[in-house]
């Protein structure tokens, strides 16, 4: 079993062309919705009393949900952001902790069996806390964003120490690394404990850092981007779900994984929030997956 951890939002997204308000995401959303065309997910996080119950419905259809705790006594976290016009660069307008502020990290008993662990963007004092619950875990991986590099950066290192590995966007670990090239920002993270280091880079695919070797793969080639938000904990929840079914930890199931991470991230980014994560088949992602195989082969 894959168990996710993070955010469960309702994002604010703006672009040029067009405004969606709260609707359904957050990083464990994305990241489980995705892995659980993989592996059976179970997803923790907590939701507030603003939570619309059709969204609920659909985790619940998809996800093991027994993790989601709802605080009657507060609104959901909410992310309000704006794109420009080639949809790359994204401004944070707004970031609502509410009910993650003071969560205390629980999962039921069921739960502590799970060998992979995914820790998606949240507080890293909650993940740390959580990544205590788990006795023996096979496999440990950690995101993390802007506001918490600013505003907790000792702890997002510690939370990192106590990680096998780490996916990361490239300007996130510029900022947390302090310098701009991405193989010292690798060396110095991998430097922290985890044993990898994967660097998203958005429409530019993504970079695998083992000890003894790198790993860069092209992203899928997109005709038409409709909104980026969610992309990268799409990926996360590919590449993590992909090493949970096979099982295995060998350099070549990595390679699949972040393959099946840059597939996963170009269905994220078709549409508004995780619809359209919602409306594939595991048949689209393999054909996707093989024209993905065709297109680098030489």
């Amino acid at each position: 079993m894959l168990t996710v951890f993070g955010t469960i939002a309702l994002d604010t997204t703006r672009t040029p062309f067009k405004t969606e308000i709260k609707i359904m995401g957050g990083a464990a959303t994305f990241a489980s919705l995705s892995s659980s065309f993989y592996t059976d997910t179970s997803i923790v996080g907590v939701i507030g009393s603003d939570f619309p119950p059709h969204y609920r419905k659909i985790l619940d259809n998809r996800l093991d949900t027994k993790g989601i705790i709802t605080d009657l006594q507060d609104k959901t976290f909410h992310y309000d952001s704006t794109f420009d016009y080639d949809l790359s660069h994204r401004t944070t307008n707004k970031t609502e902790l509410n009910v993650i502020a003071h969560f205390e990290p629980t999962i039921p008993n069921e739960y502590r069996k799970s060998q992979y662990i995914y820790l998606a963007n949240n507080d890293p004092i909650q993940n740390i806390k959580l990544l205590e619950l788990f006795p023996n875990p096979k496999l440990t991986v950690c995101d993390t964003i802007e506001y918490w590099i600013l505003n907790k950066r000792d702890e997002v290192i510690k939370m990192m120490s106590k990680v096998n590995g780490i996916v990361i966007n490239d300007e996130e670990a510029r900022l947390l690394c302090k310098t701009a090239n991405l193989i010292k920002c690798a060396k110095m993270i991998m430097s922290w404990g985890p044993q990898f280091t994967v660097i998203k880079k958005g429409e530019h695919g993504s970079l695998l850092f083992m000890e003894d070797y790198i790993f860069p793969a092209a992203a899928y080639p997109m005709e038409e981007i409709v909104d980026p938000t969610g992309a990268g904990d799409a990926f996360a929840g590919g590449f993590i779900g992909y090493l949970a079914q096979q099982d295995s930890l060998k350099n070549r199931t990595f390679k699949e994984a972040v393959v099946h991470g840059n597939v996963m991230g170009a269905f994220a980014v078709e549409d508004f929030g995780v619809k359209r994560l919602l409306a594939i088949t595991k048949e689209d992602i393999q054909k996707r997956y093989e024209l993905y195989r065709k297109t680098v082969e030489f």
